[in-house]
């Protein structure tokens, strides 16, 4: 049995720690970038409280119920322009509840948005209360297909899957050829760093095939979640979105020398889109301040084309602002990563 050597293991154990803190990447992604976060994140989600939900009223006595519901607690109430416009916005996870009138009143929902249950509770205890007025109300849960949250949810999964797995497997792989120094034996080729970058994105379209297929293919046929759109018209979507975040992904790799360093790039380019781009829930529950941002983060319009697509069943014709945005993050961040690319 060998004897442990004291000496020889904190010889070793500061050499590591030399290494390590030679790396001004990595100290980086594993000191600051954690406290920055926590700091952002501390910020958008500290604790205000109760949040404010948005309802929708459809009547023509809307607003004298507007003003029987005031005193809700709470409770952000707009007046519909019509039922199909709020059952628009409630499939599209705008507003919490929606108010049909009629005898008796109809408060639709969908139980598995745990926003739309808390604004059910309060519109439910202010009707039963004394001053409200009127208690002559029923609860209708939102059952119907492309109204469920699954069915809302999906699209935003599919895009973050895009982003993901178009971050991940080009800027991973790059990276790790670089810390190999095998991208330094192309240096003496007359391969052009274009070839050398587009063929990471064709080979991702490989991939994209079997993979938007398998999870498409699961969500009709076992969540029911609908495909109303083209199914052309939804291949080129997935198309686009693989294409943006594929040059997104080699822009992020451009120059990193690390998988340490790359790791963290990737983790700063997508959590902000994780939080903000509408995956888990509607961007336009935060300040109005931010929507101008967060429209022209790329995961915003693809999850927002996708919706549109699968669930009202646009054309892309009819996606031009959506489809305009990709085609610019993919262009812009291309040409950038060809700028920056080095070998080594």
């Amino acid at each position: 049995m060998q004897v442990l050597k004291i000496g020889e293991i904190t010889a070793l154990t500061r050499a590591r720690v030399h290494a390590f803190l030679r790396e001004p990447e990595a100290v980086f992604w594993v000191f600051v970038f954690p406290l920055v976060l926590a700091i952002v994140l501390g910020w958008a989600f500290k604790d205000r409280g109760p949040e404010t939900e948005k309802i929708a009223i459809v009547s023509a006595k809307g607003a004298a119920m507007r003003e029987q519901l005031a005193h809700a607690p709470l409770l952000q109430i707009e007046l519909a322009a019509s039922r199909e416009a709020g059952e628009d916005a409630l499939r599209h996870g705008r507003i919490a509840v929606l108010i049909v009138d009629g005898d008796p009143l109809v408060l639709r929902y969908d139980p598995q948005r745990p926003q739309a249950e808390v604004a059910r509770l309060r519109i439910q205890e202010a009707l039963s209360s004394a001053g409200a007025g009127t208690t002559n109300y029923r609860v209708e849960e939102v059952r119907d297909t492309g109204s469920r949250y699954i069915d809302w949810l999906f699209p935003g999964l599919l895009g973050m899957n895009l982003m993901g797995t178009g971050l991940w497997s080009i800027g991973y792989a790059i990276a790790d050829m670089r810390q190999k120094r095998l991208l330094r034996r192309f240096l003496v080729t007359p391969m052009r760093k274009s070839s050398f970058l587009l063929s990471f994105i064709l080979a991702r379209a490989v991939f994209l095939v079997i993979e938007v297929t398998v999870l498409t293919l699961f969500a009709v046929l076992v969540l029911g979640v609908p495909l109303l759109g083209s199914i052309v018209g939804f291949a080129l979507l997935c198309a686009l979105g693989m294409l943006t975040f594929a040059s997104i992904g080699l822009l992020v790799a451009a120059r990193a020398r690390t998988l340490e360093g790359v790791s963290g790039l990737m983790n700063a380019t997508m959590v902000p889109m994780w939080l903000f781009c509408g995956v888990f829930f509607a961007y336009e529950r935060y300040p109005d301040a931010m929507q101008p941002i967060i429209r022209v983060l790329p995961l915003t319009p693809l999850n927002d084309a996708f919706r549109a697509l699968m669930l009202d069943g646009a054309t892309l014709t009819s996606l031009g602002s959506e489809l305009a945005i990709l085609v610019c993050w993919s262009v812009f961040a291309f040409l950038a990563a060809i700028r920056l690319f080095r070998w080594e």
